[in-house]
């Protein structure tokens, strides 16, 4: 985020949004904070240590405050890929990591800002395979997880991994 008050900015801010998916759609959203410093410090947002407070495990449900947010590792990379994403994506290219999230404003009644970080791999039998590919919905990225094609980091089981962000989607795209 970028303030100038006045001067040859002329009281402008600037506030850098990120590119997300969900339900096939594009939409973006703001990093405000987040539970873990470096995880804030990659988002450009405040450590907010008492986010890791929420509970998480009822996703999606009528009485949940969080929403999963499905961040891929090793996903395909290249500015010029049409399939990129992923955490390698963004160190290697440095664009948005395009990650995935159950729902957003006007398109899922159970939507929040607050996100628990899933984070996946791609396995080395999927990626052999050609199935590594830039994801657009929870429901196809979870039917990936289920086939074992994606775990959690290290071939460990996949599902949260303790970090929770706060992320308002701001705009959506049609």
């Amino acid at each position: 985020m970028k303030i100038c008050p006045s001067g040859n900015g002329g009281g402008t801010v600037t506030i850098k949004l990120t590119t997300i998916f969900s339900f096939g759609r594009a939409a973006q959203y703001m990093s405000m904070e987040a539970s873990d410093p470096m995880v804030a410090t990659m988002d450009r947002g405040t450590f907010a240590p008492a986010l890791k407070d929420l509970p998480v495990g009822g996703d999606d449900s009528a009485f949940s405050a969080i929403e999963r947010l499905f961040v891929m590792i090793n996903g395909p990379t290249g500015r010029r890929n049409q399939q990129r994403q992923g955490l390698n994506s963004v160190l290697r290219d440095h664009l948005d990591p395009l990650h995935v999230i159950g729902g957003i404003p006007t398109l899922a009644l159970g939507y929040s800002p607050m996100w628990d970080i899933n984070l996946g791999r791609w396995t080395p039998n999927a990626i052999r395979r050609g199935y590594r590919s830039r994801l657009i919905d929870e429901f196809q990225l979870l039917e990936f997880v289920r086939r074992g094609h994606i775990t959690g980091p290290n071939g460990a089981r996949y599902g949260s991994v303790g970090i929770r962000v706060n992320c308002p989607i701001v705009h959506r795209f049609l």
